[in-house]
This record gives C-alpha cells, structure tokens and sequence, in this order.
C-alpha cells in the first residue's frame, strides 16, 4: 500500500511538473485572443484529449521502442534525467514555454492549435513521453499500471481546468506569481531527473564491474 501510494504521489507531482499546465497558460491565452470563449473552451478540450492519448500511446508503446532500437530502460532513464534536469533549469529561471510564437504567426494558428502547438510540443513534450515511458517500466503490477493511468488522466484533466479558467487565474496571481509557482516546480523536476538519472547509472556501473 505504502509502495503504491509513494509510486502515484511520484505520478502526479512529476506529471504535473513536466507537463507545466502554468507555463502553457500565458502562450495559450496569447494563441486564443481571438477566439471566442465558447472556441477556447473547445481548444483546450481537444489539446488535453489529444495529449492524453498521446500519452497514453507511448507508455504503451515504450517496450516495443526499446526492443526495435536496442535501447536499454536505464540508457532512457539516464537521457530522460538530462531532459528533465534542463527542463527543471528552464522552469528555475522562470523560461516561459519551449515554442516561441511571433505575434504574426498567431492567426496561423487559430484553425486547428489544438493539435500543434498546443497538444503537441506544449503539453505533450518530450518530458512527459519520457516519464510516461519510464513509469510504465516502473508499473510491475495492474495495480501501478492503474494508478499511472489516473495520474495522467487527472493531471491532463487539471490542466484542462487551468486552461480553461487561464485569464482568471492570470488576474489572480500575477505575473510574478505564475513565476514562483514555474521556480517551485522546476527545483522538483530538477530533483525528479537527479534521482532518474542515478537510477539509470547504478545498474550500468554495476553491470560493467560484474564483467
């Protein structure tokens, strides 16, 4: 019991960290501007439904990659580790976003954003494909593979709400709070990477000195 519950904490903190619905929220009020609320409502259904399959799909998927490519899970938790940490470096200094929009590519956007960039880089980003990939190696039992799959949900599902109520909460905590809350999560994605990337190293060094 103890042992799932440490397992679905770490879901959903690193989840919600990678996937940083706060620092998606100022670029996709940015891309909806001209949208009515009724069309922004239905945007930030479509990219949170799209995510989730994607999501979804590379957990899934994760073990076929590895075998296709000869890839080992600790070489990927060792990578993922380097992703997270310059994530979490980025979140640090408060780095809104990895897609920079110009504002005369706004409007280019507005047909189907959904799917790119909102779905995917933004909320589907290489950290969370990682992380889902990872945990799903990490998922021994039904039990995890449930938990797992309710933490994205939950996540994508809260980050559909923040989304949708985006210009409320902009007004409510400011810039400046958006900012600390984006430092607070990227000093957890940075300690998340920290402990993959050990993770990946121990079974490595030790394979290598056994040989």
């Amino acid at each position: 019991m103890n042992d799932s519950f440490t397992f679905g904490l770490l879901c959903l903190t690193s989840f919600f960290t990678l996937i940083n619905p706060l620092g998606t929220m100022p670029i996709f009020l940015t891309m909806t501007t001209d949208l009515t609320e009724k069309d922004r409502a239905k945007t930030a259904k479509k990219a949170s439904l799209v995510s989730f399959i994607i999501i979804i799909c590379f957990a899934f998927s994760g073990q076929l990659l590895f075998k296709f490519f000869g890839i080992s899970v600790n070489s990927f938790r060792i990578v993922g580790g380097v992703i997270f940490f310059m994530m979490g470096m980025d979140m640090l200094q408060a780095r809104l976003g990895s897609v920079k929009i110009k504002k005369n590519e706004v409007l280019n956007y507005v047909n189907d954003i959904s799917i790119t960039p909102l779905a995917i880089p933004m909320i589907c980003g290489p950290g969370a494909i990682t992380n889902a990939i990872v945990l799903m190696e990490d998922a021994t039992s039904i039990s995890k593979i449930l938990i797992l799959f309710s933490a994205i949900a939950i996540v994508v599902f809260i980050t559909y709400l923040i989304l949708l109520s985006s210009s409320k909460i902009i007004k409510v905590l400011g810039q400046t709070g958006i900012n600390v809350m984006m430092r607070l999560m990227g000093l957890i994605v940075m300690v998340i990477a920290v402990e993959f990337f050990f993770s990946g190293l121990k079974p490595i060094i030790k394979d290598m000195f056994q040989k």
